[in-house]
Order: structure tokens, then C-alpha cells, then sequence
């Protein structure tokens, strides 16, 4: 099938030892399951590749998805995070089901069990690039890739044997080390990467230690081709809270304070998975990809009153199976079938009274378990209907099942089955169920070049996700069952892009429609009948200016609105929000990088990122300014074995908030660390 000739990878312009170098063509997974070129993708998809993630050499992964536009990872404290993709900010229990998380496709966390931290699971630090499909996602995915996809690639082993080692400091005892190396023996070869991060925190009584490792082993025969990764990530963490007040991130005497001196998590992932490929006949072939993967988590519930815990864990297995077969000379098609169980778990625990209120009693508040299976079966096709016109589209179907085991007593009361005196207890927990949910998805899309330099991309996608399980059996205000429905998205895009000599860029609009939303209503009940407009445009753009200097300008303008009358829990029955900007959703936000080729050897890098203001709460009424912050970046290689780095970080010194709320009658702020300097040195062996 013809490649497009237009050149739509974003960042697409590279410089090399002080020279401008062509355009040069993106290759991408995320979207068929397949390699194929970035400018034959209807979707939009941003690649973060290996060259930036070295040069960002990011602390929290936020700090190089600035570089894709329409999203925002909202960092916590430590290394935590909240997610928006053409999207608000979701912080819902279940929420975290607007996105698909996978590394090499294969989904962090079980269908129906997502973790609203889960890009901490995989090791960003050390792959091979990150692909980023903005709004629904492509039949490939199915379930959860409502908003977006993010899809972490490992690196493949070296050409060459060898390895290196870098070792970094930073501010409040910061270091970190990372060790890779590949090998190649015959028709196999590996690569094992492990880094180990130290960092005594900003905040008083915070900080944490990390530690990731991948292996992935390649072996090339005469039939099948094979890859594995083994992916293991562990966390222990001293949380610190957000602090309380208007503007307090302003006050210099709170920037360090931490109102939750206890809080902490531990998290243990790991993962693997052996994928198989091998041709069938002259034009066809097969994938199949067997994986297992496994989840523990404890961490103090510091957001909640009495401060409980949780506890929580994930053991799963799953298969995907792919067909690609080229039916004519201008038509691609695939297939394919995902097949997925999950074990899960739960327990909540609350160990000291809340004096203002005895709606939350001391004891187990859940304890539950959950079996789930879900399959999805698909097929796509790319079709060259003319030598400028592709067309590409896609139809899926998913199911999934829960069976439900509540290990305690039924209903809303302590764990000894008393009551609480005036009202019901606030934790509510259903009788044994099981529930099921099946859903279609579709996509359909066009690209069409225009001239040589300049293409047209068109999509129409419809997208759903499932109720999590924590949507459904984790109730409230005695809420014995949650009667809520998946939630179902309608998207269409329009975009140009291409290049033209030193200049690439994309621009697309877009506007979605979101039915059965699911949140937490005035009495705390989980309920399905709200309903969100999103529309708006991300641009891109890079551009050689001159032989060493280029500019990189990735952005977006958007709104994410209320398009019905629901009622949200703080919002009076009185009050309209039909119309209302979805709170912690800006409008604007983006990034400018101003790249110098300073000598063959070392480039530098000054960043200006860009956060808009945005409201607080659903009725409007409380809004964060938002902030503008400068980086600068440089490294420099000494000699084919030496290099070094130095990041400066908040160049301006400027205080902020790296995200506000408004809950409980205050603002809340978690700070934006000061000015910081970062530094490192490379060995490569």
C-alpha cells in the first residue's frame, strides 16, 4: 500500500551536529497494532521519542507530556497524578476510565479496574518513545479510550552491545540512577533497563523511593518473531496533602507545610508479556500476545475525613490475538479478538474517629472482591481508495462481566452491623451481584493529500467505557445499588498538516458529545445522567529557523462544558450549570521550546509551558489563575563515552499551584516546587 507523502510527524524536523536535516517520517503502533507511518494515521497522535525524553530527563512524567497538546498530567505530590486528554481533569473514583494506559499495548491495569496514578506503574524514564492518541481511540483499544491513549513503547535492544550508566542530583536529596544494557547472541538479544530514584521532598515529612526495571528479550527465527518484557515498578511514598486557603501557595511561610504528616502508599507492579508474530502465506499474518500482570496497593486515604485506608490489589491474565492480511493491492484489513480475567480485591480500614460527625465509624468500611472477565472482538481496514485519498475505519465489540463478593456485612452500617445514630453511615456496601455490560465502537476516518506537502484528516468515532468497579459496588449514603449505564462519547476532528521546507505543523479541531456520565450526585450516589460538550482546537508546530536555532510550539484552546442540568454533589438544587465550564478545566494551555545547536556535541533547550486559568467548581464560582513557567535544558557530549546534563527547573522562581480545588468550604492547593537545579553525568560501555 502507498505511503503518504506527506510528512506529518509532530516533532517532525530534526538537528543534527548543527545541520538542518529533512523531515523525517514517524512510525507508530498505538492505532492498527501494526507499524505504520504516522502520516497514514487519521488519528491525531503525538510521539514523545527517545531524543526528548533524554533531554527532559523528566522527575514526574507531566514534565515531558507538555509536549502534547490538548493534554495535561496534573502532578500530586510525589509522584502522583491525575489525568486530562481533550478533557477536564477527572477525580472520580472510576474516572480514570476515560483513558486507555498501556506500554507495548498491552493495558496497564484490568478493564474496569483503572488506577487514577497508573502511568507511575511503567518506566517512562528509560523508553523508547511515548505515543499519545488524543480523543476516542481506534476499534484496537475498545473499552476505556475515551478521551485518550496513552501508549509508553519499551526499547528495544541495541544494534550493538552495550550499555550505559547515568547518575543524577537534584534539590531536597534528590538522586537518581540509571543502568541499561543490551547484548546480542545469535538470533536473540535483550535489553534490561533498571533506574532508582531517591527524594527527601519538597513538602515537610514527604518524599519517596521508586524503583523500575524492564527486561525485554527479542528472538528473530526463521518463522516467528518474538518479543518479551518482563516490567516491575515499586513505590513507597510519604505523601503530603494539600494545603488550605485562599492563595496560600502565595505565602511563603506554607510552602512546605504538610497538613497530613502521615499520609503515604506503597505500590507494586508487575507485569509481562511474550508477543508472537509470523507470517501466514504470502500476504497475511498473525499476532498473538499472552500476558499476566499483577497489582498491590496500600496507601492512607489523606482527601477523606477520619483518614482511612486502603488496600487494594489486581491479579490478571489475558491474550490478544491480531490477523492483518492484505486483501488487494490498495486494501489492508485486521482482526482480532481480547480476551481478559481479573481477580480484584479491596479492603477499606478507618482506625480514628471524625469528631464532627459519626457517620464514619471506626472499623472496615469494605471489604470486597471482584471477578471479572471481558472480551472484545474487532475488525479495521485501510483502504487506498485513490493515489491521494486513504480511508480507514473500524468496528468493535465488548463485553465484560463483574461477580461481586462482599466479604463483610451488607448495607450501611459499622462493620459490627450497629447503626449510625441520626443518618445512615456513609459507606454503603451492596449485596453479592454480578453485573454485565456490552458495548459497540466504531471509527471511521480520511486522509487526503491536497499537494505533495499538505494533507486533509477527517474522523468520526463513537467510544464508550463500562461503569469501574469502584463506580459500582464502593456506594455511599446508603446507595445499595448504583443503576448506572456505560458511559457512551460521539467525536468528529478535522485537521491539516504537513511541511513545507523547515516548517511542519498539524492543526485540528475537534467537538465531542458525552451521554451517561457518571458521578456522584447531592447524596453521594453514584448516578449515570449527566451530559458534557468538548470542542476545540490543538495546533503544532516546528520550525528550522536557521542552521543551529529551531522553535517547537505545541498548544491548544478548548472548553469542556456542562450540556445538562445535573447535579453534581455541592451543587444546589436551585442553580443551573447547563452551559458551565467542567471545573480544573482550562481553557489554554501549551508550550513553546527554543532549541540551539550550540556546538555539534551539545544542544540547549529554554521552555516556556503555559497553564490557563480555569474554575474550581461546577456553579463557576471559584477560579486558579493558572501559571507560566520557564526551563531550561542542556547537554552536552564530551567524548563518545562521557556526556552530562543540567536541567533548571521554574528558571523564574514563580509560585504556584500545580493544581487547585474547592471542596469542603476552601480552596485547596498542591504547590509547585521553586526554582530547582538538576544535574547528571552519562557513561556509556
Amino acid at each position: 500500500m502507498r505511503k503518504h507523502k506527506v510528512l506529518a510527524s509532530i516533532p517532525g524536523l530534526i538537528i543534527a551536529g548543527g545541520a538542518t536535516a529533512l523531515p523525517q517520517e514517524t512510525v507508530v503502533v498505538t492505532a492498527s497494532r501494526v507499524e505504520q507511518a504516522l502520516s497514514s494515521v487519521s488519528s491525531s497522535i503525538s510521539v514523545i521519542d527517545r531524543e526528548s525524553l533524554e533531554m527532559v530527563d523528566a522527575v514526574h512524567v507531566n514534565q515531558a507530556m507538555t509536549r502534547v497538546p490538548g493534554t495535561w498530567i496534573s502532578r500530586g505530590n510525589g509522584q502522583e497524578h491525575l489525568t486530562a486528554i481533550r478533557s477536564p481533569v477527572f477525580t472520580g473514583p472510576g474516572s480514570c476510565g476515560n483513558f486507555y494506559m498501556a506500554e507495548d499495548g498491552i493495558p496497564l491495569r484490568g478493564t474496569g479496574f483503572c488506577n487514577v496514578n497508573q502511568l507511575f506503574d511503567v518506566n517512562t524514564e528509560q523508553a523508547q518513545r511515548i505515543e499519545v492518541l488524543r480523543g476516542p481511540g481506534t476499534t484496537s483499544q475498545g473499552a476505556n479510550a475515551m478521551h485518550g491513549v496513552i501508549n509508553v513503547i519499551s526499547q528495544p535492544p541495541a544494534e550493538t552491545p552495550g550499555g550505559t550508566v547515568d547518575l543524577e542530583l537534584g534539590p531536597h536529596d534528590f538522586g537518581r540512577a540509571k543502568f541499561s544494557y543490551s547484548y546480542r547472541a545469535g538470533k536473540n538479544a535483550g535489553r534490561l533497563s533498571v533506574n532508582a530514584a531517591h527524594d527527601g521532598g519538597y513538602k515537610d515529612d514527604s518524599g519517596y523511593d521508586q524503583q523500575k526495571l524492564n527486561y525485554r528479550h527479542d528472538y528473530s527465527g526463521g518463522l516467528w518473531q518474538v518479543e518479551n518484557l518482563l516490567s516491575v515498578s515499586n513505590l513507597k511514598q510519604d505523601t503530603a496533602g494539600f494545603i488550605e486557603g485562599k492563595d496560600a501557595y502565595k505565602d511563603s511561610d506554607r510552602l512546605m507545610e504538610n497538613p497530613d504528616p502521615g499520609a503515604f502508599r506503597d505500590n507494586l507492579v508487575a507485569r509481562f508479556y511474550s508477543r508472537w508474530s509470523r507470517p501466514v502465506g504470502r500476504d497475511s499474518s498473525i499476532q498473538l500476545t499472552p500476558y499476566v500482570r499483577y497489582a498491590d496497593s496500600e496507601f492512607l486515604q489523606h482527601f477523606l475525613p477520619g483518614q482511612p485506608l486502603e488496600e487494594n490489589g489486581q491479579r490478571g491474565i489475558g491474550v490478544q490475538f491480531t490477523f492483518f492480511q492484505r486483501a488487494m493491492d490498495n486494501i489492508d484489513w485486521r482482526g482480532g479478538l481480547d480476551i481478559e480475567y481479573t481477580a480484584a480485591d479491596l479492603k477499606q480500614t478507618q482506625f480514628q474517629g471524625v469528631p464532627w460527625s459519626d457517620v464514619f465509624p471506626i472499623g472496615k468500611h469494605y471489604d470486597y472482591e471482584v471477578d471479572s472477565i471481558s472480551a472484545g472482538l474487532f475488525v479495521g481496514a485501510d483502504w487506498q481508495a485513490s493515489a491521494s485519498t486513504l480511508v480507514n475505519g473500524g468496528l468493535r465489540y465488548n463485553a465484560i462481566y463483574y461477580d461481586y463478593d462482599n466479604r463483610m456485612i451488607d448495607g450501611s452500617t459499622a462493620d459490627d452491623g450497629s447503626p449510625c445514630v441520626d443518618t445512615p453511615c456513609r459507606y454503603s456496601r451492596p449485596s453479592d451481584r454480578s453485573d454485565s455490560f456490552g458495548n459497540w465502537s466504531f471509527d471511521v476516518g480520511l486522509s487526503q493529500d491536497l499537494t505533495e506537502q499538505l494533507a486533509l484528516v477527517t474522523t468520526f468515532k463513537h467510544a464508550f467505557r463500562p461503569p469501574q468497579a469502584t463506580e459500582l459496588y464502593r456506594l455511599q449514603s446508603g446507595q445499595q445499588v448504583a443503576d448506572i449505564d456505560p458511559e457512551q462519547l460521539d467525536a468528529v476532528e478535522l485537521g491539516i498538516r504537513g511541511g513545507f521546507n523547515t516548517v511542519g505543523f498539524s492543526l485540528v479541531g475537534f467537538a465531542m458529545r458525552k451521554d451517561n456520565v457518571i458521578f456522584a450526585d447531592s447524596l453521594r450516589r453514584n448516578v449515570s445522567d449527566g451530559k458534557t460538550d468538548h470542542y476545540g482546537v490543538e495546533y503544532s508546530l516546528d520550525w528550522q529557523m536557521a542552521e543551529h536555532w529551531a522553535v517547537a510550539l505545541d498548544g491548544t484552546y478548548a472548553r469542556h462544558t456542562y450540556a445538562n442540568n445535573a447535579r453534581p454533589r455541592g451543587v444546589a438544587p436551585d442553580v443551573d450549570i447547563e452551559g458551565n465550564d467542567i471545573d480544573t478545566a482550562p481553557r489554554n494551555m501549551g508550550s513553546v521550546r527554543l532549541l540551539w545547536d550550540y556546538h555539534r556535541n551539545g544542544r540547549m533547550e529554554l521552555e516556556w509551558v503555559y497553564l490557563g486559568a480555569y474554575y474550581l467548581d461546577p456553579t463557576n464560582q471559584h477560579k486558579y489563575e493558572g501559571y507560566e513557567l520557564l526551563n531550561l535544558r542542556t547537554r552536552y557530549q564530551f567524548t563518545p563515552r562521557i556526556g552530562a546534563g543540567l536541567r533548571l527547573s521554574n528558571l523564574a522562581n514563580v509560585r504556584y499551584a500545580e493544581r487547585a480545588d474547592y471542596a469542603f468550604g476552601e480552596y485547596r492547593y498542591f504547590v509547585g516546587e521553586p526554582r530547582s537545579v538538576f544535574a547528571d553525568i552519562s557513561f556509556r560501555f
